[in-house]
């Protein structure tokens, strides 16, 4: 299957308590785009970016056999661009700068070799922006998989309900799904959030591992315990590509193959969080993914004797 990302491709400056970085490469987009690739799954990007953006990132996406057709280049415009801080516990972050720039008016051009993709991922945008994506489709993908946050639930409920409403998978954090449905227990949050539309919600919990739900079913993993966590930027965006991505090399969206495309996600976003950026991901084979799966299997498998 085809996976068509819509989302921002960025520049970001991080500041972590193991050091800084000046103006990397980033955007939701960005970090999809290279761990579909790692999985070896035929995807597409459509985002925006300025004439500041290097050629050598256009070319990092194309030798990884991801289709840029889709990126708009605006000559005259400078790239989306956030600094941030993150706190000693890495969980909590101070945002420094928030730059636009082109993604203001960012117009998505779905290219006609992606148009027949049948997963669409829909990165961290204007809910505006993900539901024009969907009306510039020849025909509805076979799955589509939302990305949202807490700001688009303060500054644009209606629109974003209609969104989700079109949704078959959300993607969100514990403190996200409970500001949606306003219940605090994440069983009742799921609940609630199905009722509006996806028929699967995943909540993710940091360190602390992920939630998937559908029909009354959960089903729950770990987060795999590093010793090295330099720069969580990206680990969210990360989790949600090889989670995509992995349904797209299966060919199967039901529960069962996504409740492994749930652990081949959290095992890829693992990676991302030991370098800053997309250091680390990008220099991430095959072999190393297959032995971090291994590792998750070796935590969570386990045999109980009940007498």
């Amino acid at each position: 299957m085809k996976l068509l990302v819509v989302g921002s491709v960025a520049f970001d400056a991080i500041e972590t308590p193991f050091g800084k970085t000046d103006k990397i490469l980033g955007g939701a987009a960005t970090y999809i785009g290279i761990t579909s690739s790692v999985l070896g799954v035929k995807s597409g990007i459509v985002s925006v970016v300025g004439g500041d953006f290097p050629q050598e990132h256009l070319d990092m996406f194309t030798n990884r056999n991801v289709n840029i057709e889709g990126i708009e280049i605006v000559k005259d415009g400078k790239t989306f661009f956030w600094s941030g801080k993150y706190h000693n516990d890495l969980n909590t972050r101070d945002t420094l700068a928030t730059e636009v720039n082109v993604l203001e008016n960012f117009d998505p051009k779905i290219p006609d070799s992606m148009q027949d993709a049948e997963i669409l991922l829909l990165g961290n945008l204007h809910p505006g922006v993900q539901l024009s994506v969907l009306e510039k489709m020849h025909n509805r993908p076979k799955l589509v998989i939302l990305d949202t946050m807490n700001f688009w639930m303060d500054t644009a409920w209606d629109i974003l309900m209609q969104m989700i409403a079109k949704t078959d998978v959300i993607t969100i954090n514990d403190e996200e799904a409970r500001q949606l449905s306003g219940e605090y227990s994440l069983v009742k949050a799921a609940k609630k959030i199905h009722g509006m539309g996806p028929e699967y919600v995943i909540i993710k919990k940091g360190e602390h591992g992920a939630l998937l739900f559908h029909d009354g079913k959960v089903f729950a993993i770990p987060a795999l315990p590093l010793e090295e966590v330099f720069d969580p930027t990206g680990a969210g965006d990360t989790f949600a590509g090889g989670f995509a991505a992995y349904l797209a090399k299966k060919e199967k969206t039901d529960f069962e193959t996504m409740k492994s495309a749930l652990i081949v996600g959290s095992a890829m976003a693992s990676f991302t969080v030991e370098k800053f950026g997309t250091e680390r991901i990008e220099e991430v084979n095959e072999a190393d993914m297959f032995e971090r799966l291994r590792q998750f299997k070796e935590l969570t498998t386990f045999d109980v004797e009940l007498q």
